[in-house]
């Protein structure tokens, strides 16, 4: 008997004096040649275990499993980005078309400024240049308005940082004028019920000795 189990006819036991007929055949699958012809002479193949193979047709399912959603994937991000660029595209050309519908309006406005100042140069009187002009300013403020764009009212109201800046403080002897603003130096707006601009304003301040005094 040679190493790794192989079997010989020498090795069998037999009978003294007579041949034996006995044939060993190892048929451990890694030993077996592929289906061939008698007497062809082909490149030996060792056959693999059924579960190795099914195991590798799993593996190519999954690889063509995994091909096909990195193919979608990839066609999915190429159509976003396609929808992203027109987007910004026709974004863009709301803006403009807003921005150009803004600046008709206010031609408006200064079509009638410049009728007030040509009225103003016929009349010697004064006062008709500062009514048109006043007019001029009404219609703009109508204008805003119709850009949900309103001025604040904030004269003699309590200051509200939030709503205006204090630039100048008023020192007042009456604590009920305190932090009341009392001027407003610039005008503040508001767009759809947020500050557009805020107020520049001065604001009245109770100094400690007129506090002290009034009571």
């Amino acid at each position: 008997m040679d190493k790794e189990g192989d079997v010989h006819e020498d090795d069998l036991p037999r009978p003294s004096g007579q041949r034996s007929d006995i044939k060993v055949v190892d048929r451990r699958w890694w030993t077996q040649k592929q289906d061939a012809e008698p007497g062809a002479e082909t490149e030996w193949q060792p056959r693999k275990p059924t579960y190795v193979e099914e195991l590798e047709r799993q593996l190519k399912d999954k690889d063509e499993t995994l091909r096909r959603c990195i193919a979608q994937h990839k066609e999915a991000a190429a159509e976003f980005d396609s929808v992203r660029v027109r987007l910004r595209r026709d974004i863009s050309k709301e803006v403009e078309r807003g921005t150009r519908a803004v600046l008709a309006e206010l031609l408006d406005v200064l079509d009638n400024l410049d009728r007030a100042i040509e009225a103003a140069g016929q009349s010697p009187d004064p006062g008709t240049l500062l009514h048109g002009v006043e007019m001029v300013r009404d219609q703009f403020l109508a204008k805003l308005e119709g850009f949900k764009i309103r001025r604040l009212d904030v004269l003699d109201r309590r200051f509200d940082p939030a709503r205006s800046e204090a630039a100048v403080t008023v020192p007042v002897a009456d604590p009920s004028k305190d932090e009341l603003v009392v001027g407003v130096i610039r005008n503040g707006y508001e767009i759809d019920g947020e500050i557009l601009r805020p107020a520049i304003v001065a604001v009245a301040k109770l100094t400690a000795e007129e506090g002290e005094g009034g009571e």
